[in-house]
């Protein structure tokens, strides 16, 4: 049971970081500055960042030790996120490539009021 489990977590990472490195070059051709770097060529883990306008970044980091969406402003931590939340909050960045909304509308936020601010 624990070997299939593992197996599955594997490939569960692997698609997920195919997912990033799509989506960073999505974001970059709709003019965010966006990038997913990878070690190796397992693709077993990766570290995505995308600059959503003026001193406003989110980090998206995926490993064998777990996922994490980290979003700051000013160099500041606004809110911080694991597992199930973080890859929810991802949709949420990926709906921004879905709708096509531009960095300088000006109202682009995915700081949530109700969310886990750190």
């Amino acid at each position: 049971m624990f070997l299939r489990l593992a197996e599955q977590h594997r490939r569960f990472v692997h698609d997920l970081v195919m997912n990033l490195q799509a989506l960073a070059i999505v974001l970059e051709r709709q003019g965010y500055l966006a990038s997913c770097y990878t070690c190796g060529g397992q693709m077993n883990s990766a570290s995505f960042m995308v600059s959503l306008g003026e001193n406003h970044l989110i980090r998206f980091l995926v490993s064998d030790y777990g996922i994490t969406w980290t979003e700051m402003r000013d160099d500041r931590e606004l809110m911080k996120l694991e597992g199930a939340e973080a890859i929810s909050q991802l949709q949420e960045l990926a709906n921004l490539v879905k709708f096509q909304i531009k960095p300088s509308d000006g109202h682009v936020s995915l700081v949530r009021v109700s969310g886990g601010a750190a």
